[in-house]
């Protein structure tokens, strides 16, 4: 039975999600005037950092589609760091923040995530001990909590998917890229006239 810090984590992304988006909607960022090497380079680094989150999330879904808590998922990403998940979110929300062309909302993404994640990730794990017991104590021992390390890569020569399933991880996964449309939308707007500009942020 998940917790209730898993339960709230959907919830607690997507509001910082929408707040985050509140905010950029009706604001500009300081880099815009006579900067265009600043804003382009924010920019190109949060694309590749976006699309590192979406296809490393898509990746992980192919081995838990169906199956996550029924097994203890070992392999493919999970055989290099035991919440691949949520590096790769790490990267997809630091991405969404650098394409805001500014400094500011990837310090305050990244401020959210080292402060809520610990938590998911320590309830996740304290359940999965319980439910696997000396196995999961094993690869706890032998894979390291978040930072990969890529020695250990191990994975098999078929997997067996759910497709339905993975089919709503595919989609989960693409809100990164979807996010940065918004964003590239609002711009578009605010260029034309047709939204205002509240606030600016480095």
């Amino acid at each position: 039975m998940r917790t209730r810090y898993e339960k709230l984590r959907l919830p607690v992304s997507r509001l910082a999600s929408a707040a985050a988006v509140f905010f950029l909607l009706l604001s500009t960022n300081r880099w815009e005037d006579g900067r265009e090497a600043i804003t382009t380079g924010l920019f190109t680094l949060g694309m590749f950092l976006v699309a590192i989150g979406s296809l490393g999330r898509m990746w992980c879904s192919l081995y838990i589609a169906g199956y996550k808590d029924q097994v203890l998922i070992t392999q493919g990403p999970y055989s290099m760091t035991r919440n691949p998940l949520y590096f790769f979110s790490a990267f997809g929300a630091l991405g969404v923040g650098f394409c805001t062309e500014t400094f500011t909302f990837p310090v305050l993404l990244l401020t959210v995530m080292i402060l809520y994640y610990p938590l998911v990730v320590r309830k996740e794990e304290r359940r999965l001990r319980e439910r696997f017991g000396r196995e999961f104590d094993d690869y706890a021992h032998r894979v390291p909590v978040f930072f990969p390390d890529f020695s250990l890569f191990s994975e098999p020569d078929t997997c067996v998917v759910k497709p339905v399933v993975y089919r709503r991880h595919m989609f989960s996964a693409l809100w990164f890229v979807w996010i940065v449309g918004l964003i590239e939308f609002a711009e578009g707007l605010k260029e034309l006239g047709w939204m205002p500009s509240f606030w600016s942020f480095w």
